[in-house]
Parts: C-alpha cells; sequence; structure tokens
C-alpha cells in the first residue's frame, strides 16, 4: 500500500491549529505547516503561527524557515515537500500536511505547472516598476502582454500581476502559456479533511483572534519589520494595516477594524477555492470524534 498524506484545511481562524496537534499526536507523525506566511521568522503573532510550546509538544516543519528579504514560491514548496516526504515515508507511513494557503496545498496535491525560475535582475526590474509606477500601470501591461491571463487574475493582488510579468518578459511568452493545470502523480495517497463552521461562527472567531494580536504585541511586531515593509512577505493581511497606522494615515482602531474585516474577506476566498474541490470530506472543527473514526477507516483499508 502507499503511504498516506492527511491533508487538513479550512479558513484561517476555523481552528486548524489545535486539532492538528491532536491529529498529529493521533497519527504519530509531525506536522507540515502549509500556511505560506508561517514560513518567515519574525512574524509569529501576525501570522499566528505555533508557538514554542506547540512546536516543542509536535515536530513541526516550514515554520519560521525563511528571511523576510528570501524569495519563495510554491513550486519551490511543492520541491522542498516532496523530499522531506520522500524521507518522512520512509520512517513511517503516514504524514500530516496542515494549513489554509491554497496554491501551497494544490502544489503538493496536484503539482504546480513548471514556470521558468525567474532570474535576480528580472524580480529586481519588476519589483522597482512596482514600486515606482504602481499596480494599475502594471495591470494595462499584462492586458495587453498576456489578455487570457488578465481575466482571471486577482488584479488587486500585486504579486500575481507582477510575477506574470516577469515571466512574460524574461520568456517572450505569456505566462498563461505555461498553466496547463495537468494533476501529477504522486506516490502516496492523499485523504483531505476540510474544516468549516458557520460564517457567523467564523467571523466571531476572526474578530476575537484579531483582538488577541493586538493583545500581544502585533503593533510592535509591525514596527520591528517595519524596515521591510516592501519585501512580498510583509505583502498580507494585519501588516499593511498596521503600517498605514505606524505611517499616522489611520486610527488604532480603525486599523484592527480593517483587520477584521480584510480578514474575513480572505477566508471567504479561502472557502471558494476550497468548495471546487469534492475530494475534501467536511468536518466542523469540534468533530474530533468523526474525524479520528475516518482517519482510522482510512489507514486500515
Amino acid at each position: 500500500m502507499k503511504p498516506l498524506l492527511v491533508v487538513l484545511i479550512g479558513p484561517t481562524g476555523v481552528g486548524k491549529t489545535e486539532l492538528s496537534l491532536n491529529l498529529a499526536e493521533f497519527l504519530h507523525t509531525p506536522i507540515l505547516n502549509a500556511d505560506s506566511r508561517q514560513l518567515f521568522r519574525d512574524l509569529p503573532i501576525g501570522t499566528a503561527a505555533p508557538t514554542a510550546e506547540q512546536q516543542q509538544r509536535v515536530k513541526h516543519y516550514f515554520v519560521g524557515t525563511l528571511d523576510l528579504t528570501d524569495y519563495y514560491s510554491a513550486a519551490q514548496y511543492e520541491a522542498d515537500v516532496l523530499r522531506l516526504l520522500d524521507i518522512l515515508f520512509s520512517r513511517h507511513p503516514l504524514a500530516l500536511l496542515s494549513g489554509g494557503s491554497m496554491m501551497y496545498v494544490d502544489a503538493v496535491c496536484k503539482g504546480i505547472d513548471d514556470i521558468p525560475t525567474v532570474d535576480d535582475d528580472t524580480r529586481r526590474i519588476m519589483l522597482e516598476r512596482y514600486e515606482t509606477e504602481g499596480l494599475d500601470t502594471l495591470c494595462r501591461e499584462l492586458k495587453l502582454l498576456d489578455p487570457e491571463y488578465y481575466r482571471t487574475v486577482d488584479l488587486k493582488n500585486p504579486k500575481r500581476v507582477v510575477h506574470a510579468l516577469e515571466i512574460c518578459y524574461m520568456t517572450g511568452k505569456p505566462y498563461s502559456s505555461f498553466l496547463t493545470s495537468q494533476t501529477k502523480e504522486r506516490p502516496f495517497d492523499i485523504l483531505k479533511i476540510g474544516l468549516r463552521r458557520e460564517r457567523e461562527e467564523l467571523y466571531d472567531r476572526i474578530n476575537h483572534r484579531v483582538d488577541e494580536m493586538v493583545a500581544q504585541g502585533l503593533e510592535a511586531e509591525a514596527r520591528r519589520v517595519l524596515p521591510y515593509r516592501n519585501t512580498n512577505a510583509l505583502n498580507t493581511v494585519g501588516y499593511k494595516e498596521m503600517f498605514h497606522y505606524i505611517d499616522g494615515d489611520w486610527t488604532l482602531d480603525f486599523a484592527v477594524e480593517k483587520i477584521k474585516q480584510n480578514t474575513r474577506i480572505y477566508s471567504r476566498k479561502q472557502m471558494t477555492w476550497f468548495r471546487r474541490d469534492p475530494s475534501i470530506n467536511w468536518f466542523h472543527p469540534e468533530d474530533e470524534h468523526g474525524i479520528k473514526k475516518l482517519l482510522e477507516k482510512v489507514i486500515i483499508r
């Protein structure tokens, strides 16, 4: 029988962290983090990264392994996880991957298209253009160079727009020409467990978690990383709003409310993405008994 990768997914704030610890102990396996922002060190509060105590309780991989200035992609994550799984599966037939970064999860489960790696000069030039010319200008350029990708990309996401233009300029081909969306074969089976709550319940948890982050020192953390505000690692909810407060554009209360609002919006995007996948087995996070029964059934298969 093939080894089994258990994938625990769900929107931000749904309750993945504590359940992942319980399931890791149940399966006698470490946790492979699939939250793209938790890979960066120096952001433990704003990314709700596993605490030192939690990491002592269960071994975690891909938490706090990158500097804020490091370049990292879903393709690199795919390669790194597959290499690690080769090692882990040689010792134990089960592994647990947990997180809410949709592209990172798909990279491991389905594979990512073979898109060329962007060279340092192209990346530097496009970053400078984004900072000096702005996102709207780059969006108009993308519409000319790759109208197919322009119709589907989130035009408010500078990372996606800039990366597409990097590939266009570096290869002379539209970025969309590299997107085949063919699922790659994996030498292991995959069981996806999705966590969901009613919207009101999830939103209450998100609001409470943001308040906790502020109480834990989110403002101080944002001030410490302020010199790196233009890095991709900090182009994320929590820090962007805090930077507006630090700049004097917003009051603290307004910034906190915007963090809550933007986190809720992000959770909706996550659920929209996850709902496209019919292979996900959905549970309420508190139905740990039901989840373990499913695991036992699959493991004994």
